[in-house]
Protein backbone atom coordinates (compact mmCIF):
# COMPACT_ATOMS: atom_id res chain seq x y z
CA UNK A 1 0.00 0.00 0.00
CA UNK A 2 1.46 3.23 -0.98
CA UNK A 3 0.27 6.58 0.78
CA UNK A 4 0.64 9.89 -0.64
CA UNK A 5 3.13 12.33 1.53
CA UNK A 6 2.56 16.25 1.12
CA UNK A 7 6.08 17.29 0.91
CA UNK A 8 6.77 21.13 1.90
CA UNK A 9 10.10 22.32 1.00
CA UNK A 10 12.14 24.18 3.83
CA UNK A 11 11.44 27.64 2.94
CA UNK A 12 7.74 27.41 2.75
CA UNK A 13 7.64 25.33 6.42
CA UNK A 14 9.94 27.93 7.92
CA UNK A 15 7.16 30.92 6.09
CA UNK A 16 4.14 28.99 7.37
CA UNK A 17 5.66 28.48 11.00
CA UNK A 18 6.12 32.01 11.42
CA UNK A 19 2.54 32.75 10.34
CA UNK A 20 1.64 30.83 12.77
CA UNK A 21 3.86 31.89 15.68
CA UNK A 22 2.46 35.20 14.50
CA UNK A 23 -1.11 33.80 14.79
CA UNK A 24 -1.26 32.48 18.10
CA UNK A 25 1.01 35.91 19.18
CA UNK A 26 -1.94 37.93 18.25
CA UNK A 27 -4.34 35.42 19.48
CA UNK A 28 -2.49 35.78 22.71
CA UNK A 29 -2.58 39.76 22.92
CA UNK A 30 -6.06 40.02 21.70
CA UNK A 31 -7.01 37.65 24.13
CA UNK A 32 -5.02 39.83 27.12
CA UNK A 33 -6.72 42.72 26.08
CA UNK A 34 -10.28 41.43 26.12
CA UNK A 35 -9.76 39.84 29.42
CA UNK A 36 -8.04 43.58 30.69
CA UNK A 37 -11.27 45.15 29.53
CA UNK A 38 -13.25 42.55 31.43
CA UNK A 39 -11.06 43.22 34.37
CA UNK A 40 -12.05 47.02 34.10
CA UNK A 41 -15.78 46.42 33.76
CA UNK A 42 -16.26 44.13 36.69
CA UNK A 43 -13.29 45.66 38.94
CA UNK A 44 -14.99 48.62 40.21
CA UNK A 45 -14.18 52.21 39.83
CA UNK A 46 -11.35 52.15 42.26
CA UNK A 47 -9.32 49.01 40.41
CA UNK A 48 -10.06 50.99 36.90
CA UNK A 49 -8.40 54.34 39.02
CA UNK A 50 -4.96 51.57 40.08
CA UNK A 51 -5.13 50.68 35.99
CA UNK A 52 -5.33 54.05 34.43
CA UNK A 53 -3.10 55.58 37.61
CA UNK A 54 0.17 54.80 35.80
CA UNK A 55 3.37 54.05 37.77
CA UNK A 56 3.80 56.06 40.99
CA UNK A 57 7.18 56.03 43.41
CA UNK A 58 5.56 56.12 46.67
CA UNK A 59 2.67 54.86 47.77
CA UNK A 60 1.25 54.68 51.57
CA UNK A 61 -1.70 52.74 52.50
CA UNK A 62 -3.59 53.55 55.62
CA UNK A 63 -6.50 50.75 56.48
CA UNK A 64 -7.72 52.58 59.19
CA UNK A 65 -8.14 55.78 61.60
CA UNK A 66 -5.96 53.64 64.49
CA UNK A 67 -3.03 54.08 62.08
CA UNK A 68 -2.72 57.87 61.56
CA UNK A 69 -0.29 58.41 64.12
CA UNK A 70 1.57 55.88 62.62
CA UNK A 71 1.98 57.23 58.84
CA UNK A 72 1.47 61.43 59.28
CA UNK A 73 5.26 61.69 60.43
CA UNK A 74 5.87 59.88 57.10
CA UNK A 75 3.88 61.97 55.31
CA UNK A 76 5.11 64.96 56.87
CA UNK A 77 8.73 63.47 55.52
CA UNK A 78 8.17 63.53 52.05
CA UNK A 79 6.40 66.85 52.55
CA UNK A 80 9.77 68.23 54.16
CA UNK A 81 11.56 66.62 51.34
CA UNK A 82 9.52 68.16 48.83
CA UNK A 83 8.80 64.52 47.56
CA UNK A 84 5.54 63.67 45.70
CA UNK A 85 3.90 60.44 47.41
CA UNK A 86 0.31 59.14 47.18
CA UNK A 87 -2.00 58.20 50.37
CA UNK A 88 -4.32 56.33 50.13
CA UNK A 89 -6.87 55.79 53.17
CA UNK A 90 -9.56 53.01 53.96
CA UNK A 91 -10.91 55.59 56.79
CA UNK A 92 -13.44 58.41 55.09
CA UNK A 93 -12.68 60.67 57.66
CA UNK A 94 -9.36 60.63 57.98
CA UNK A 95 -8.06 64.26 58.78
CA UNK A 96 -5.17 63.16 56.40
CA UNK A 97 -7.35 63.44 53.71
CA UNK A 98 -8.47 67.16 54.34
CA UNK A 99 -4.96 69.01 55.45
CA UNK A 100 -3.12 70.93 52.78
CA UNK A 101 -0.15 69.42 51.37
CA UNK A 102 1.59 70.08 48.24
CA UNK A 103 3.66 66.79 47.53
CA UNK A 104 1.41 64.74 49.10
CA UNK A 105 -1.76 63.90 46.88
CA UNK A 106 -3.87 61.88 49.30
CA UNK A 107 -7.33 59.51 48.09
CA UNK A 108 -10.10 57.74 49.97
CA UNK A 109 -10.27 54.18 48.37
CA UNK A 110 -12.85 52.89 50.71
CA UNK A 111 -13.20 49.85 52.64
CA UNK A 112 -12.92 45.69 52.05
CA UNK A 113 -12.75 44.53 48.87
CA UNK A 114 -13.27 47.93 47.11
CA UNK A 115 -10.32 48.84 48.47
CA UNK A 116 -8.40 45.46 48.07
CA UNK A 117 -9.39 45.49 44.63
CA UNK A 118 -7.04 48.60 43.96
CA UNK A 119 -3.97 47.86 46.25
CA UNK A 120 -4.24 44.69 43.92
CA UNK A 121 -3.74 46.36 40.89
CA UNK A 122 -1.66 48.80 41.80
CA UNK A 123 1.36 50.79 39.68
CA UNK A 124 4.26 51.38 42.36
CA UNK A 125 8.02 51.67 42.68
CA UNK A 126 7.47 50.98 46.71
CA UNK A 127 4.37 50.63 48.41
CA UNK A 128 4.45 51.09 52.39
CA UNK A 129 1.89 49.82 54.72
CA UNK A 130 1.02 48.52 58.64
CA UNK A 131 -1.41 46.00 57.25
CA UNK A 132 -0.24 41.83 57.61
CA UNK A 133 -1.10 39.40 55.78
CA UNK A 134 0.37 40.29 52.30
CA UNK A 135 -0.30 37.10 50.08
CA UNK A 136 -2.34 35.37 52.79
CA UNK A 137 -5.66 36.79 52.83
CA UNK A 138 -7.59 39.06 50.22
CA UNK A 139 -4.91 41.65 49.65
CA UNK A 140 -2.44 40.20 46.86
CA UNK A 141 0.65 41.32 45.65
CA UNK A 142 0.37 43.33 42.46
CA UNK A 143 2.54 42.47 39.65
CA UNK A 144 3.74 45.88 39.29
CA UNK A 145 4.32 46.94 42.59
CA UNK A 146 8.67 46.69 42.83
CA UNK A 147 8.70 46.44 46.89
CA UNK A 148 6.39 45.92 49.80
CA UNK A 149 7.35 47.73 53.13
CA UNK A 150 5.83 47.11 56.05
CA UNK A 151 6.05 49.42 59.10
CA UNK A 152 5.19 48.24 62.62
CA UNK A 153 3.00 49.70 64.88
CA UNK A 154 3.91 48.61 67.71
CA UNK A 155 6.96 48.08 70.08
CA UNK A 156 5.84 44.63 71.29
CA UNK A 157 7.21 41.28 69.30
CA UNK A 158 7.16 41.27 65.49
CA UNK A 159 6.02 37.36 65.70
CA UNK A 160 3.21 38.53 67.77
CA UNK A 161 1.08 38.86 64.14
CA UNK A 162 -1.30 35.91 62.92
CA UNK A 163 0.84 33.42 61.10
CA UNK A 164 2.42 34.21 58.23
CA UNK A 165 1.40 37.90 58.53
CA UNK A 166 4.92 39.59 57.40
CA UNK A 167 6.31 36.41 55.65
CA UNK A 168 6.16 37.66 52.38
CA UNK A 169 6.73 41.36 52.76
CA UNK A 170 10.15 43.01 51.10
CA UNK A 171 11.11 44.57 54.00
CA UNK A 172 9.92 44.99 57.79
CA UNK A 173 10.83 48.91 59.12
CA UNK A 174 11.00 47.81 62.84
CA UNK A 175 11.32 49.25 66.01
CA UNK A 176 14.32 48.36 67.93
CA UNK A 177 16.58 45.84 66.74
CA UNK A 178 15.40 43.55 69.40
CA UNK A 179 12.72 41.92 67.16
CA UNK A 180 15.19 40.88 64.10
CA UNK A 181 16.16 37.24 65.56
CA UNK A 182 13.36 36.11 65.16
CA UNK A 183 12.10 36.95 62.17
CA UNK A 184 15.55 35.88 60.84
CA UNK A 185 14.37 32.32 62.53
CA UNK A 186 11.41 31.90 60.92
CA UNK A 187 12.91 33.30 57.47
CA UNK A 188 14.85 29.64 57.65
CA UNK A 189 12.23 27.87 59.11
CA UNK A 190 9.78 28.43 56.53
CA UNK A 191 12.48 28.31 53.68
CA UNK A 192 11.40 31.64 52.23
CA UNK A 193 13.39 34.75 51.26
CA UNK A 194 15.52 37.08 53.55
CA UNK A 195 13.51 40.53 54.13
CA UNK A 196 15.05 43.84 54.96
CA UNK A 197 14.93 44.59 58.45
CA UNK A 198 15.57 48.17 59.20
CA UNK A 199 15.34 49.52 62.36
CA UNK A 200 13.39 53.21 61.68
CA UNK A 201 12.16 53.62 65.31
CA UNK A 202 8.61 54.02 66.38
CA UNK A 203 6.10 56.79 63.86
CA UNK A 204 3.26 56.31 66.16
CA UNK A 205 5.63 56.69 69.78
CA UNK A 206 6.82 59.97 68.08
CA UNK A 207 3.41 61.18 66.73
CA UNK A 208 2.26 60.39 70.67
CA UNK A 209 4.99 62.02 72.75
CA UNK A 210 4.83 65.08 71.06
CA UNK A 211 0.62 65.63 71.50
CA UNK A 212 1.03 64.06 75.41
CA UNK A 213 3.59 67.02 75.93
CA UNK A 214 1.19 69.37 74.74
CA UNK A 215 -1.84 68.48 77.24
CA UNK A 216 -2.15 70.39 80.02
CA UNK A 217 -1.84 69.24 83.14
CA UNK A 218 -5.24 67.77 84.68
CA UNK A 219 -6.64 69.91 87.56
CA UNK A 220 -8.03 68.48 91.19
CA UNK A 221 -6.71 65.55 89.96
CA UNK A 222 -7.86 61.97 92.01
CA UNK A 223 -6.04 59.16 92.42
CA UNK A 224 -6.82 57.16 88.74
CA UNK A 225 -6.40 53.60 87.72
CA UNK A 226 -6.51 52.98 84.00
CA UNK A 227 -7.34 49.49 82.81
CA UNK A 228 -6.30 48.72 79.11
CA UNK A 229 -7.37 44.96 78.18
CA UNK A 230 -6.05 43.46 74.98
CA UNK A 231 -9.57 41.18 72.94
CA UNK A 232 -10.32 37.40 73.07
CA UNK A 233 -11.20 34.83 75.17
CA UNK A 234 -7.85 35.35 77.30
CA UNK A 235 -7.33 39.25 77.65
CA UNK A 236 -8.70 40.64 81.45
CA UNK A 237 -12.37 42.16 80.46
CA UNK A 238 -13.39 38.95 78.50
CA UNK A 239 -11.75 36.53 81.06
CA UNK A 240 -12.60 38.76 84.27
CA UNK A 241 -15.15 41.17 84.00
CA UNK A 242 -16.80 42.20 86.84
CA UNK A 243 -14.42 40.22 88.97
CA UNK A 244 -12.14 42.52 88.26
CA UNK A 245 -14.20 46.03 87.97
CA UNK A 246 -17.03 45.17 91.02
CA UNK A 247 -13.95 45.56 93.56
CA UNK A 248 -12.03 48.22 91.72
CA UNK A 249 -14.69 50.39 91.69
CA UNK A 250 -15.35 50.12 95.10
CA UNK A 251 -12.20 51.51 96.29
CA UNK A 252 -13.89 55.15 95.31
CA UNK A 253 -10.81 56.02 93.08
CA UNK A 254 -11.24 56.69 89.22
CA UNK A 255 -11.35 53.99 87.39
CA UNK A 256 -11.10 54.68 83.25
CA UNK A 257 -11.72 51.69 81.03
CA UNK A 258 -10.27 51.70 77.54
CA UNK A 259 -10.80 48.84 75.66
CA UNK A 260 -9.06 47.63 72.45
CA UNK A 261 -10.62 48.97 69.44
CA UNK A 262 -11.25 45.26 68.06
CA UNK A 263 -13.44 44.66 70.77
CA UNK A 264 -16.15 46.70 69.53
CA UNK A 265 -15.87 44.85 66.44
CA UNK A 266 -15.87 41.41 68.04
CA UNK A 267 -16.91 41.07 71.18
CA UNK A 268 -19.38 44.08 71.24
CA UNK A 269 -21.73 41.79 73.65
CA UNK A 270 -18.98 42.04 76.20
CA UNK A 271 -19.00 45.97 76.58
CA UNK A 272 -23.11 46.36 75.64
CA UNK A 273 -23.38 43.94 79.26
CA UNK A 274 -20.69 46.03 81.05
CA UNK A 275 -21.55 49.53 80.10
CA UNK A 276 -25.10 48.90 80.78
CA UNK A 277 -24.26 46.83 84.61
CA UNK A 278 -21.90 50.52 85.15
CA UNK A 279 -24.31 52.91 83.87
CA UNK A 280 -25.19 54.53 86.90
CA UNK A 281 -21.43 54.19 88.25
CA UNK A 282 -20.08 57.88 88.96
CA UNK A 283 -16.29 56.89 89.30
CA UNK A 284 -16.03 54.76 85.93
CA UNK A 285 -15.15 56.47 83.07
CA UNK A 286 -15.42 54.51 79.56
CA UNK A 287 -12.74 55.36 77.22
CA UNK A 288 -13.08 55.00 73.51
CA UNK A 289 -10.94 57.80 71.41
CA UNK A 290 -9.21 57.27 68.84
CA UNK A 291 -5.66 58.56 70.85
CA UNK A 292 -5.06 56.93 73.64
CA UNK A 293 -2.64 59.57 75.35
CA UNK A 294 -5.42 61.62 77.24
CA UNK A 295 -6.77 58.30 79.56
CA UNK A 296 -2.98 57.33 79.67
CA UNK A 297 -1.18 60.26 81.12
CA UNK A 298 -4.68 60.97 83.48
CA UNK A 299 -4.11 57.27 85.01
CA UNK A 300 -1.68 56.78 87.61
CA UNK A 301 -1.51 53.05 87.49
CA UNK A 302 -2.53 50.71 84.48
CA UNK A 303 -3.52 47.65 85.36
CA UNK A 304 -3.78 45.26 81.59
CA UNK A 305 -2.86 41.56 80.48
CA UNK A 306 -0.51 41.24 77.33
CA UNK A 307 -1.63 44.23 75.45
CA UNK A 308 1.01 46.31 73.91
CA UNK A 309 -0.81 49.18 75.14
CA UNK A 310 1.55 48.61 78.37
CA UNK A 311 4.72 49.73 76.40
CA UNK A 312 2.84 53.31 75.30
CA UNK A 313 2.21 53.51 78.55
CA UNK A 314 5.54 52.48 79.92
CA UNK A 315 7.50 54.48 77.36
CA UNK A 316 5.14 57.96 77.21
CA UNK A 317 4.74 58.25 81.17
CA UNK A 318 7.14 56.00 82.84
CA UNK A 319 4.62 54.78 85.62
CA UNK A 320 3.84 51.63 87.36
CA UNK A 321 1.51 49.19 85.37
CA UNK A 322 -0.24 45.68 87.02
CA UNK A 323 -0.47 42.62 84.64
CA UNK A 324 -2.88 40.31 85.55
CA UNK A 325 -1.16 36.91 84.22
CA UNK A 326 -3.08 35.82 81.22
CA UNK A 327 -2.59 31.98 79.21
CA UNK A 328 -2.52 33.39 75.96
CA UNK A 329 -3.06 30.49 73.06
CA UNK A 330 -0.15 31.42 71.10
CA UNK A 331 -0.75 28.94 68.45
CA UNK A 332 -2.42 31.25 66.05
CA UNK A 333 0.74 33.53 66.01
CA UNK A 334 4.06 33.51 64.46
CA UNK A 335 6.08 33.63 67.80
CA UNK A 336 4.09 30.05 68.53
CA UNK A 337 6.93 28.56 65.61
CA UNK A 338 10.06 30.28 67.20
CA UNK A 339 11.73 28.08 69.76
CA UNK A 340 15.13 27.42 71.41
CA UNK A 341 17.52 25.32 70.45
CA UNK A 342 16.56 22.33 72.83
CA UNK A 343 13.11 22.39 71.21
CA UNK A 344 11.31 24.57 73.70
CA UNK A 345 9.35 27.18 72.50
CA UNK A 346 11.06 30.52 72.69
CA UNK A 347 9.45 32.95 75.45
CA UNK A 348 8.38 36.49 72.94
CA UNK A 349 10.24 39.53 74.51
CA UNK A 350 7.49 41.24 75.39
CA UNK A 351 6.23 38.92 77.87
CA UNK A 352 9.57 38.42 79.61
CA UNK A 353 10.20 42.35 79.68
CA UNK A 354 6.86 42.38 81.45
CA UNK A 355 7.87 40.53 84.24
CA UNK A 356 10.67 42.92 84.59
CA UNK A 357 9.11 46.13 84.41
CA UNK A 358 5.38 45.22 85.79
CA UNK A 359 4.02 43.76 89.17
CA UNK A 360 1.91 40.42 88.81
CA UNK A 361 -1.93 41.27 89.67
CA UNK A 362 -3.62 37.29 90.55
CA UNK A 363 -7.00 37.09 90.57
CA UNK A 364 -7.26 35.92 94.36
CA UNK A 365 -5.98 39.20 94.83
CA UNK A 366 -8.99 40.80 93.31
CA UNK A 367 -11.21 41.13 96.18
CA UNK A 368 -8.38 43.26 98.33
CA UNK A 369 -7.49 45.21 95.30
CA UNK A 370 -7.10 48.63 97.04
CA UNK A 371 -4.67 46.99 99.40
CA UNK A 372 -2.70 45.70 96.52
CA UNK A 373 -2.47 48.67 94.25
CA UNK A 374 -1.30 50.80 97.46
CA UNK A 375 0.71 48.49 98.19
CA UNK A 376 2.48 48.25 94.79
CA UNK A 377 4.86 51.00 95.37
CA UNK A 378 7.03 52.18 92.22
CA UNK A 379 10.76 51.42 92.74
CA UNK A 380 14.56 51.77 91.54
CA UNK A 381 14.47 48.44 89.88
CA UNK A 382 11.37 49.28 88.32
CA UNK A 383 12.67 52.44 86.58
CA UNK A 384 15.24 50.84 85.41
CA UNK A 385 13.64 47.62 83.60
CA UNK A 386 11.03 50.45 82.09
CA UNK A 387 14.85 52.70 80.92
CA UNK A 388 16.14 49.42 79.80
CA UNK A 389 13.03 48.41 77.87
CA UNK A 390 12.96 51.81 76.22
CA UNK A 391 16.15 51.95 75.02
CA UNK A 392 15.38 48.27 73.51
CA UNK A 393 11.89 48.64 71.67
CA UNK A 394 11.93 52.35 70.93
CA UNK A 395 15.09 53.54 68.80
CA UNK A 396 15.74 56.36 67.43
CA UNK A 397 13.12 58.82 69.08
CA UNK A 398 11.62 61.60 67.13
CA UNK A 399 13.30 60.50 63.99
CA UNK A 400 10.88 57.44 62.58
CA UNK A 401 8.82 59.37 60.13
CA UNK A 402 12.28 60.85 58.25
CA UNK A 403 13.95 57.51 58.74
CA UNK A 404 10.77 55.57 57.23
CA UNK A 405 10.96 58.40 54.06
CA UNK A 406 14.95 58.24 53.58
CA UNK A 407 14.13 54.01 53.17
CA UNK A 408 11.37 54.13 51.19
CA UNK A 409 13.57 57.03 48.82
CA UNK A 410 16.85 54.56 48.76
CA UNK A 411 14.87 52.12 47.34
CA UNK A 412 13.55 53.96 44.63
CA UNK A 413 17.24 55.29 43.68
CA UNK A 414 18.18 51.63 43.90
CA UNK A 415 16.04 50.63 41.13
CA UNK A 416 16.76 54.08 39.22
CA UNK A 417 20.36 52.71 39.40
CA UNK A 418 19.62 49.14 38.85
CA UNK A 419 18.45 49.95 35.29
CA UNK A 420 20.20 52.43 34.25
CA UNK A 421 23.05 49.68 34.27
CA UNK A 422 21.05 48.01 32.28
Amino acid sequence: MYTNLLYIDPGTGSMLFSVAIGAAATLFFLARAAFLKIQLLFAGKNAREAMKAGRQKYVVYNEGKQYINCFKPVLEAFEKKETPLTYLTSYQEDPLLSKEWKFVKTEYIGEGNSAFARLNMLTADVVLMTTPGLDVYQMKRSKNVRHYAHLRHGSGDATMYRLYGIDYFDSVLLTGDYQKADIRYLEKARGIKEKELVSVGCTYLDELKKKMEAIPAEENHQFTVLVCPSWGPSAILSKYGEKLLDPLLATGWNVIVRPHPQSKKSESHILDRLQKKYKDCKNLEWNFENDNIYALKRGDIMISDFSSVIYDYTFLCDKPVMYVNADLDLRIYDASEVYNEDGSNKRIWQFTTLEKIGIELKEEQFQNIKEVIQNASDSPVLAQARKQAKEEAWMHIGEAGERTADFMISKVKEFESSQEAK
